[in-house]
């Protein structure tokens, strides 16, 4: 069912039940029918106004592209939500980006109005000699309060623009359901380490998306679901659109602080989860300390291939009635597969999602040879946007990579990382991440990483960099003891260094290269 239609549907038949839940603010779905008008009411003013408008990226065919960088999950909920209804193409920009990322996708997109509670933005872009509108997140939330309350059941034909009202003023119109094949949100690939490149998904893309979401990770009706952390992510934000897809409720902050997850997993009657893997282990911490807490949880949705099986073994000792589903997929892809047991390594491809290991040469190869996935699903975007990278996501033939390794073993996917996570040592490829999966029942270890070293007889030696307290640390004879019997000897690490703490993103996640970096420039401790 499209997004929108299933709004209405639940805004007419459960108008009070929460839509969308923040720390301090929310909205029903009732209440968030008549603020989606008002939003874009003001949208589109705001890009009506402007004298000499930035030309939105031809991909959109025409359609304006409005953004939100802003710390609050709940302001940026709303506004994808408010937008989804209209003819208008939406965007989220973490705010933690470095400010020359969030300055080349504004200016390279054509992105022609920014919603922000940073200060940096406006006097940067109107350097970069930028047309468009910056507003700041409270003069934005004053415009849409001005406007006063539209018509709950107002719902326009064509909702292009607010009609007008003689006496009154522009009258905003309600939401419409619009055509599949209109473009409605803008996504990046990245922006931590690199260039961010951008993709767009239409509606039909999107609606494919959530119907295999619904199908397998259960974000059902009325379903009370906790997504916190930004939602310029993909994860989060899918798990807002799953929700307004089969009329759930989303529950979102700001942090990842546990304590304050666990008192409104408890206090907001939450039993589905969606969080990164980190926070799933975070999560466990605080249920050791109050079960009770955790009493209605009965699902935990994580993103990401490979989950440690100390993270699932960890949730279940502590909460054995909550299941975990650890899914996998690729912004620009959708979903593509999860994994239910064990430690997530081997991942059931979903129905309707075709899946191949291509070589080097682009042959299919052998079961069991690592290669490069391609994904042929209907909610694959079609391409990055011209302005931002001459990367290809969809070949000729119609299937799409994002460069992630894996091999097919018993008719699953085995992932083993992306292209930089495989090392080549004396002739023999190496995954990364299988490296790290053999220390992560040892005690003593907070996390570690592996990296390749050069070297000059076998190209590459794999290091391991381990995270931990200076009086927890296992020894080196004891790390190396612990893994020679697990891997193959190519596989077993050559040296050894520790670090107080590994480089991670702001979603948690460890940076492989500034780990390998730490190593290079002697800031590691060598055991």
């Amino acid at each position: 069912m499209p997004m929108t239609q299933a709004m209405l549907e639940t805004a007419e038949r459960h108008p009070e039940r929460p839509a969308i839940v923040g720390e301090r603010e929310s909205l029903t779905y009732r209440e968030l029918i008549a603020d989606s008008a008002r939003l874009f009411a003001v949208v589109d003013g705001l890009h009506r106004a402007q004298g000499h408008p930035p030309a939105p990226a031809p991909e959109t065919r025409g359609i304006p592209i409005a953004a939100i960088s802003a710390e609050s999950a709940f302001a940026t909920a709303r506004f994808v939500a408010g937008l989804a209804g209209f003819r208008a193409v939406s965007a989220t920009i973490d705010p933690r980006w470095p400010l020359e990322h969030r300055l080349d996708v504004i200016v390279t997109t054509g992105i022609g109005l920014v919603v922000t509670d940073t200060e940096d933005l406006a006097p940067a872009l109107e350097d970069r000699g930028w047309t468009g509108t910056v507003i700041g997140l409270d003069d934005f939330a004053r415009r849409i309060d001005e406007l006063g309350e539209a018509p709950a059941g107002a719902v326009s034909e064509s909702a292009d623009a607010p009609s007008v009202d003689r006496r009154t003023g522009p009258r905003p119109e309600g939401p419409a359901v619009r055509d599949g094949d209109e473009a409605f949100l803008m996504l990046f690939s990245s922006g931590t380490t690199s260039n961010p490149k951008a993709f767009l998904k239409t509606r039909d893309q999107y609606r494919a998306n959530a119907a295999v979401s619904t199908a397998h990770l259960e974000p059902f009706p009325g379903v009370a679901t906790l997504a916190p952390g930004p939602v310029s992510y993909s994860l989060t934000l899918y798990a807002v659109v799953e929700c307004m897809v089969t009329g759930g409720s989303v529950h979102v902050a700001d942090g990842f602080d546990p304590l304050a997850l666990a008192r409104r997993i408890d206090e907001e009657s939450i039993t589905r989860v969606v969080v990164v893997p980190a926070v799933v282990r975070a999560l466990t911490d605080a249920a050791r300390r109050a079960p009770e807490r955790f009493a209605r949880l009965e699902l935990v949705v994580t993103g990401g291939a490979n989950l440690p099986a100390a993270i699932r073994d960890g949730l279940a000792q502590v909460l054995p009635h909550v299941r975990l589903i650890s899914y996998y997929g690729a912004a620009e892809i959708g979903f593509i597969g999860d994994s239910r047991d064990g430690d997530g390594t081997l991942i059931s491809i979903y129905d309707g999602i075709d899946a191949q290991i291509r070589e080097e040469s682009g042959d299919i190869a052998s079961e069991g040879e690592i290669g490069a996935l391609w994904i042929r699903a209907a909610a694959c975007s079609t391409g990055y946007l011209a302005g931002t990278t001459d990367e290809v996501l969809v070949g000729p033939d119609g299937w799409a990579t994002v460069h992630d390794q894996g091999r097919i073993v018993d008719d699953r996917l085995e992932l083993v990382g992306r292209a930089g996570d495989i090392a080549v040592t004396g002739g023999h490829k190496v995954a990364l991440p299988e490296v790290e999966r053999a220390f992560d029942d040892v005690v003593g270890l907070t996390d570690v990483c592996a990296v390749p070293l050069p070297d000059p007889a076998l190209g590459a030696v794999i290091a391991l960099v381990v995270e931990a307290e200076t009086s927890e640390a296992p020894t080196k004879d004891a790390l190396r003891e612990h893994v020679q019997e697990r891997l193959a000897p190519q596989y077993v690490p050559r040296r050894w260094f520790r670090v107080d703490a590994l480089p991670r993103t702001v979603g948690g996640k460890i940076r492989r290269p500034a780990t390998r970096d730490l190593v290079l420039d002697g800031k590691a401790e060598r055991l």
